[in-house]
């Protein structure tokens, strides 16, 4: 994958390219970013970076007079930089980064057990990630584990995973200067991190650890540490909305609306389209007459219907009602013009039955419920207490504290 193929960026991508140019770049990378910002791909296109071979040459090859020194083995001053701004894409190891097979690039990733009694390593699974990786780069560990049928099944990076990339990069590289290893949603590696700690401190010559993470504190502070943190932005409204209409044949309306729900997660965006049919509006108004007007009765019937959406819809429902509060308070201050005229009458609307500070109660009530969905709580229980606390918000004009 090369640099010009990952969404947005440009300022990361750039900081990435100046590291090897400049000599600055450290033996471990730390990758955090939120879900859909693009931080897998951005970890593979500058793996294939590192070993495309106009950057890199092959060992016993000659070195061009613009090569640089990656980890500094060379004085500064001997250096020249690198004047590629993104991998040929048609070197031999560039061909073989696309493909995922490149023998200097290890990926680690969560795993469950494939055969019973074996502990897994991510090797199991090689098959089922490439497929994964070229289908859905931009998925989540959800998706992942999905496409492995783990089922009900917690993914983990396990302490046999943990030796095998031990092994891995005690080997010397087959074919580039440079050995990668990608180990993503790394807050999967629990205490068995610790096993990883003097090779991530001492690695052997040119190896590189890139970590990827959502959730830079549930990974061991040892291994954080030892870290060179590189946080990944969301992706703009723009850049979104680009890519929606370019790649998905999406029109410009709908690729501004859902570009705009999405609040730069181009997963979630793309989970907007293959359900664009869904009426979310719909559903919304439903809910909020059953809280308002209707009564319990209403209220049961809507939370059952509400709780066989399966997780993903229901995630993606309590965003959009998150997009569509955070237009009425833009509204409401900025007087806001660029909104369709079906937000701009619901935001209305929202204004009317609750105040600034009802509506960022709201916010943050739905923001939990996402949390806990993202979790496996029971939906039914979920939305039940969800919809008694938006009664109290708006009815009682009850702030609810954070606990």
């Amino acid at each position: 994958m090369k640099f010009s193929a990952v969404i947005g960026q440009k300022e990361i991508k750039q900081q990435l390219i100046e590291m090897v140019q400049h000599n600055r770049l450290s033996h471990a990378l730390l990758f955090r970013g939120k879900e859909g910002s693009g931080t897998l791909p951005l970890a593979i296109a500058f793996a294939q970076y590192l070993v495309c071979e106009k950057i890199s040459p092959q060992p016993g090859a000659k070195a061009p007079q613009t090569m640089t020194s990656l980890f500094g083995d060379e004085p500064a001053e001997n250096l020249q930089p690198v004047n590629l701004s993104d991998s040929c894409g048609t070197c031999s190891g560039c061909i073989k980064s696309e493909q995922l097979i490149h023998p200097d690039i290890h990926f680690s990733y969560p795993v469950v057990t494939k055969k019973a009694g074996t502990p897994p390593v991510s090797t199991d699974y090689i098959n089922e990630w490439r497929s994964f990786i070229k289908k859905t780069p931009y998925g989540d560990v959800y998706d992942w584990l999905q496409a492995i049928n783990a089922e009900n099944k917690q993914g983990n990076i396990t302490a046999n995973e943990c030796n095998d990339i031990i092994r891995k990069l005690n080997l010397k590289s087959f074919e580039s200067e440079y050995k990668v290893l990608i180990l993503w949603m790394a807050e999967y590696l629990g205490a068995e991190g610790n096993k990883l700690l003097k090779l991530i401190e001492e690695p052997p010559a040119n190896t590189l650890f890139i970590l990827i993470t959502e959730n830079e504190n549930l990974i061991l502070p040892t291994i954080v540490s030892r870290c060179q943190l590189i946080k990944i932005p969301s992706l703009s409204a723009s850049d979104v909305e680009e890519v929606l209409i370019q790649n998905n044949k999406v029109s410009p309306a709908a690729a501004r609306q859902i570009a705009g729900i999405s609040d730069g997660n181009y997963r979630e965006a793309l989970q907007l389209v293959e359900n664009s049919e869904e009426n979310w509006e719909a559903l919304l108004r439903d809910w909020l007459n059953a809280i308002m007007k209707t009564g319990p009765v209403a209220q049961t019937k809507w939370v059952e219907e509400a709780s066989r959406l399966g997780r993903e819809k229901q995630k993606q429902f309590l965003r959009y009602f998150n997009h569509l509060l955070e237009t009425s308070i833009r509204l409401r201050i900025m007087g806001e013009n660029a909104i369709n005229e079906s937000e701009r009458d619901f935001a209305e609307r929202l204004n009317r039955i609750a105040g600034i500070e009802q509506q960022r109660s709201i916010i943050e009530e739905l923001d939990k419920a996402s949390y806990y969905i993202e979790r496996n709580a029971n939906s039914k229980i979920l939305f039940h207490a969800l919809t008694i606390k938006l009664y109290h918000i708006i009815q009682d004009k009850i702030v609810f504290l954070n606990t």
